[in-house]
């Protein structure tokens, strides 16, 4: 429900005009300050405002304003609305930055470059209210005033709320694709399997060792028989 009525000043004319309530009532009913009201009783540079009736645009009830006639302490209440409004929805495209605060905003694009390069432009876009040129020669370090920027975080310049950038960081983090762990892994089974080249055959015995000694003093017998032989 409205916090004041439709066109306070009107209203306030055809309260002081056609109802008996005091300057307080008037006042806090449409929200203004009592000596304005005294002013618009005074006719002191209200003679072209045309008054409103609260009843006639159900506003106001009859019998509050009885109510309200009868008691000097009484507040007036607003009439609950017949037809309910729904409420507009947020407009989407880029924040609209006030002037006294553009001056900041390359600073405030440098910052969120730097400690949230996970962040699109079109999200910076939507935080700051800027550019995608701007913020691709802030990323380069060609634009115009790039010696002279300095980081600055936009929530502290007041050009967004804290609100905002956690809700676009942690979007930012959920569209990031995840990064393999760079931890200790498992060798392959062909490594681990794999005998070391020392070990791929076994150890002669002592008993093979001389068994093959023997054999070699037999050879060079047989073959020192074959040479003696020839000649």
């Amino acid at each position: 429900m409205a916090t004041q009525p439709l066109m306070p000043k009107a209203t306030a004319v055809w309260l002081v005009e056609n109802t008996a309530l005091t300057f307080d009532q008037i006042a806090d009913f449409c929200k203004l300050h009592p000596l304005e009201v005294k002013a618009i009783a005074d006719d002191e540079g209200v003679q072209s405002i045309i008054g409103r009736d609260p009843i006639v645009s159900g506003q106001l009830t009859r019998d509050e304003l009885a109510k309200g006639e009868a008691d000097p302490n009484y507040r007036l209440r607003l009439a609950e609305p017949k037809v309910h409004l729904p409420e507009p929805k947020r407009k989407k495209g880029p924040r609209y930055t006030p002037v006294s605060r553009r001056q900041d905003r390359p600073n405030a694009i440098l910052w969120l470059v730097r400690n949230h390069p996970e962040l699109k432009d079109s999200q910076i876009m939507r935080l700051v209210g800027t550019t995608k040129s701007t913020i691709e020669a802030i990323r380069e370090r060609t634009h115009w005033n790039a010696p002279n920027l300095a980081p600055m975080d936009p929530v502290t310049l007041g050009l967004c709320s804290q609100i905002d950038l956690d809700f676009e960081v942690q979007r930012a983090a959920k569209d990031k694709p995840a990064e393999p762990e760079t931890g200790a892994t498992l060798l392959p089974a062909e490594v681990t399997t794999a005998r070391p080249s020392a070990e791929l055959e076994p150890a002669a015995s002592p008993k093979e060792k001389e068994g093959e000694e023997e054999l070699d003093v037999q050879a060079v017998l047989a073959k020192l028989k074959q040479i003696g032989k020839s000649e």
